[in-house]
């Protein structure tokens, strides 16, 4: 407790770090604030329909990753995910398309040119996501709309509004990055999360004290354990990457010599981060989904509709685990390119002792991302599957979700990264760090020797 009470001492004294924590907390709020705005036109009473479509399914993640902003029909509704899915559409076309290549080595000037295309793909996602949106919300909660409003004025004047609210986000994480703490677009997708933390809680406390679930305080208390547990390791874990990776690749990289010094080739146990848990979940809900528009009539596409759309049963859980280990090896081949790492190695007069230069460099960086990836894929897939096993204790699954998955590993990884953005700027002003153990790990790249 002392040591705590030391370290805000110590952050308050710091006049820059002091303002860049306030500006990041006065930027939170701003972005809470316009969660609970509803559109123009929309009576939030009626709504009821819609919040029940978001507890469960692909839905449910969206409301999450929105704060509930998607559930409020808010001007935030479509919060930063379409940005995200932009970015992750510019990454994959720098690495099968030339022209982006080529922006990635321009440096700076490069980085500039590659978010403004960002920018732009975001907005036409917006406005082919925005109408999507509405009429979901037409379907969802008929009697919301005042029937006062023209429905084409309401299309056309609300996709505007999503749109400028989405971009208003964005703006809001780059404030964040700028002036703030660090991180922006990160924090803004953990506040999404951690903001459905206390309602998640609430139901759940209430629902084993009032018969609903059963257990009592006793299954709460257990429920509690896990979650602890579950959390510890995957801070272990996030932390642990770069000694785990380290200790690994001294077994298998001795070293990339450059003009006598000796450089760091980037080796991550999560090299895919969480990437692959959001592309099978998207892949799941997808049939489920198709079938459930063709089942009518068939038994047996019924039942593989209700298996499929159950995040409880063994069957979806394989499924899904297989496609998080798939998705990480796909990822991972993409984002770390080895025969990338080896012509970087070889134009910088580099290589790595008893491993020629070339291709066989390439398949010698191949195979240790390979074996580093496999326990990787493997805690993904683990993760991913906790809020099954949690399901199974009859955890409702609004706090279900905390038990793994995207969200917890979202959580972890941007409070680490918080955390070494403030102890870098208490050791730069000779001020003890956050932890008296040593420094935090974040999630960065892991230096082979």
């Amino acid at each position: 407790m002392k040591k705590f009470v030391k370290t805000i001492k110590n952050i308050w004294a710091i006049e820059d770090l002091r303002a860049k924590i306030g500006l990041t907390l006065l930027f939170a709020a701003f972005y809470r604030l316009g969660s609970f705005v509803v559109l123009p036109g929309i009576n939030p009473e009626r709504l009821t329909a819609l919040r029940e479509q978001t507890n469960e399914g692909l839905m449910s993640l969206l409301n999450m990753f929105s704060g509930g902003a998607f559930s409020n029909a808010s001007i935030f509704a479509l919060g930063i995910m379409p940005y995200i899915s932009a970015s992750i559409v510019i990454q994959l076309l720098a690495v099968v398309v030339p022209y982006f290549q080529k922006m990635q080595r321009e440096g700076e000037s490069g980085r500039r040119k590659i978010n403004q295309y960002t920018r732009y793909l975001t907005i036409f996602i917006l406005l082919f996501q925005g109408p999507f949106y509405l009429m979901n919300l037409q379907h969802q909660a008929a009697g919301a709309l005042n029937p006062n409003v023209s429905w084409t004025m309401f299309m056309l004047t609300s996709t505007i509004i999503l749109a400028a609210g989405s971009m208003f986000i964005l703006w809001l994480g780059e404030r964040i990055t700028d002036k703030g703490i660090g991180n922006g677009v990160s924090i803004i997708i953990m506040l999404g999360i951690i903001a459905r933390l206390p309602q998640a809680f609430g139901q759940e406390l209430v629902s084993r004290f009032t018969g609903l679930s059963g257990g009592g305080l006793l299954m709460f208390l257990v429920e509690l354990i896990i979650l602890f547990a579950v959390i510890l390791a995957a801070i272990l874990l996030v932390q642990g990457t770069r000694k785990v990776s380290v200790q690994y690749a001294q077994r298998m990289v001795r070293g990339q010599q450059v003009g006598g010094a000796r450089q760091y080739i980037p080796l991550k146990l999560f090299a895919a981060n969480v990437m692959p848990i959001i592309f099978a979940q998207a892949i799941m809900f997808i049939p489920s989904t198709l079938i459930g528009f063709i089942a009518e009539g068939s038994s047996v596409l019924t039942r593989v509709a209700m298996v499929m759309s159950d995040y409880t049963s063994w069957q979806y859980n394989v499924v899904f685990a297989f496609l998080i280990i798939a998705f990480t090896f796909l990822y991972t081949a993409i984002t770390m390119n080895p025969q990338q790492m080896a012509e970087d190695i070889k134009r910088n007069n580099g290589f790595i002792p008893g491993v020629r230069p070339g291709k066989a460099t390439a398949d010698y960086l191949d195979e240790i991302m390979t074996r580093i990836t496999v326990p990787g894929s493997v805690f993904l897939a683990f993760i991913a599957c906790m809020p099954a096993f949690a399901g199974l204790l009859d955890v409702k699954p609004e706090f279900a979700h905390f038990f793994g998955g995207t969200s917890l590993l979202i959580l972890v990884g941007v409070v680490l990264d918080t955390l070494q953005q403030i102890e870098s700027h208490l050791l730069m002003r000779h001020y003890d760090g956050l932890l008296s153990s040593g420094r935090i790990h974040g999630r960065g790249g892991v230096a082979a020797y």
